[in-house]
């Protein structure tokens, strides 16, 4: 799948903005380390109903063949060698071409701009799986890092309701399913999912992104929240 690159003079080439921190994303390799992150995911998808991966650990395919999704991290608490990760948001937009399990996901992260240098380049070591532990999956599924930008990511948490805005490159909104008990939403817990054993059913409301040639639409596709307690090896 071709990928399309914006003329930018303050984006250095993906070599040197990744590369200089971890090895090719397609040949890299674990180097655990000492890190943790507790919070928040948000995921809003192309999935017209919700979504399969969650009970299916991975193995059925998306509703529509692929993956279309942005997904959001808010960090409550956490560190990475020691560095501060506590307030920080990350932004991801991922491309996935058919079951999740099987990988050769493509993914382009938006890390928050108020990050330390070591933050930012621990951010990327989590969230690209070198950095073991929790997310170290991710060595074999995502075959392409192919953006690695610092924005301004704001992730607002309102109630039943969950937004992720990064300029105007994704600007998405979510919100819980109400179940029988208004005070409780639809939701799958004790699951084996890689997020977390509890998955909160959601819809997304007003979900657009629109960056590297894509326009992808998410309203009144499948969304997911999930509490997040994930941890590096050590």
């Amino acid at each position: 799948m071709a990928l399309e690159r914006k003329p930018d003079a303050e984006k250095l080439p993906v070599s040197q903005r990744i590369d200089n921190r971890m090895s090719n994303p397609k040949r890299r390799k674990m180097t655990p380390t000492e890190w943790a992150i507790k919070g928040e995911l948000i995921l809003n998808c192309s999935c017209t109903v919700f979504c399969p991966c969650v009970v299916s650990l991975g193995q059925h395919p998306p509703t529509e063949g692929d993956c279309k999704a942005w997904m959001a991290i808010a960090i409550d608490e956490g560190h990475y060698e020691g560095e501060d990760l506590s307030g920080l948001n990350v932004g991801l937009m991922v491309y996935i071409p058919g079951k999740m399990a099987e990988g050769d996901w493509r993914v382009a992260a938006y890390v928050d701009e108020r990050a330390s240098g070591k933050a930012y380049n621990g951010l990327l070591q989590i969230f690209s799986g070198q950095a073991g532990g929790t997310t170290g999956l991710f060595t074999m599924l995502v075959s392409d890092i192919f953006s690695a930008e610092r924005e301004k990511v704001d992730i607002i948490r309102d109630g039943k309701k969950r937004a992720l805005y990064v300029g105007r490159k994704i600007q998405g909104e979510v919100e819980m399913l109400e179940g029988s008990s208004p005070d409780h939403p639809v939701m799958i817990s004790n699951s084996k999912y890689w997020m977390g054993p509890d998955i909160i059913a959601a819809v997304g409301t007003k979900s657009k992104v629109r960056d590297f040639g894509r326009v992808w639409d998410f309203g009144g596709k499948s969304a997911e929240i999930c509490p997040i307690d994930w941890k590096g090896p050590r």
